[in-house]
């Protein structure tokens, strides 16, 4: 019988700790809306209450504009907004990563091979092996 208590009363502060440390599990819907064209524009925005937002407007399979935002595990707010067009998904933020600058050795590389033409090598007809065939060469 003990070990039967000593196994509830475990399973018990288990599911308690879990509960008492999981905030988002109670986070609810505080805005949301949308509106949606015949013509294919649409809009939406939503906010919940743990903090997260986002937004977007389009023309469905065109183009679409928007952004959205959530706190980090530290607490820092992070925003990232975006554009999908014909060019391909553009996001933009802060914390979005970005590449290095390019060398000036590089940069020079670039510049050299730009001005200066590349050399060609002359093309070479490509032969048929059947007329190769017919013309022997005797010696």
């Amino acid at each position: 019988m003990f070990r039967y208590m000593l196994v509830a009363s475990a399973v018990l502060a288990c599911a308690y700790a879990a509960a008492s440390n999981n905030t988002d599990a109670t986070a609810y819907v505080v805005k949301n809306s949308a509106d949606i064209q015949p013509e294919g524009q649409y809009q939406y925005q939503y906010e919940t209450s743990n903090g997260i937002a986002a937004q977007e407007s389009g023309l469905g399979g065109h183009q679409a504009s928007g952004g959205y935002s959530y706190y980090s595990p530290e607490g820092q707010l992070v925003q990232i907004s975006y554009l999908a067009d014909e060019n391909g998904f553009q996001p933009q933020g802060e914390l979005l990563p970005t590449p290095p600058p390019i060398p000036a050795a590089i940069l020079k590389s670039l510049e050299y091979i730009r001005t200066h033409p590349q050399y060609q090598e002359p093309q070479q007809q490509y032969r048929s092996p059947a007329l190769v065939q017919n013309k022997r060469v005797y010696g």
